[in-house]
């Protein structure tokens, strides 16, 4: 019999940041998913480094999650997140913004700007 713990860990849509290798600074990080809201990593994420957070099972219409980092020269960012299961990437280059390239491995079809903050994605 599966626990309910192992279940909702294997169910649950995830979205991970990876933050390049190459970058310089570490970043700020805060996650906001329907309201739960904290504060990734031990003063941030440091280059190479992932953050990760967990979407919902069931989202309704009214479910949202958001990303929001900072550099002292990346400046401010923010972005909407529509996860998919298993796991939805965002990749980081090395200037902290989102890789969109081809290549790029990010998972653009499920990011859209924020609308709680005028930040760029």
């Amino acid at each position: 019999m599966i626990s309910p713990f192992a279940f909702w860990y294997v169910a649950t849509p995830t979205v991970t940041v990876h933050y390049s290798t190459q970058a310089t600074e570490n970043l700020g990080i805060v996650w906001n998913t329907q309201h739960r809201i904290y504060r990734s990593g031990r003063g941030g994420l440091y280059p190479g480094e992932t953050s990760m957070d967990f979407g919902h099972i069931f989202p309704n219409e009214g479910f949202f999650m958001e990303l929001y980092w900072w550099g002292k020269r990346t400046g401010n960012h923010c972005v909407n997140i529509t996860p998919q299961w298993p796991t939805t990437h965002i990749y980081l280059n090395a200037n902290g913004d989102i890789d969109r390239g081809e290549d790029g491995g990010t998972d653009t079809n499920r990011l859209k700007p924020c609308t709680s903050d005028d930040a760029k994605p």
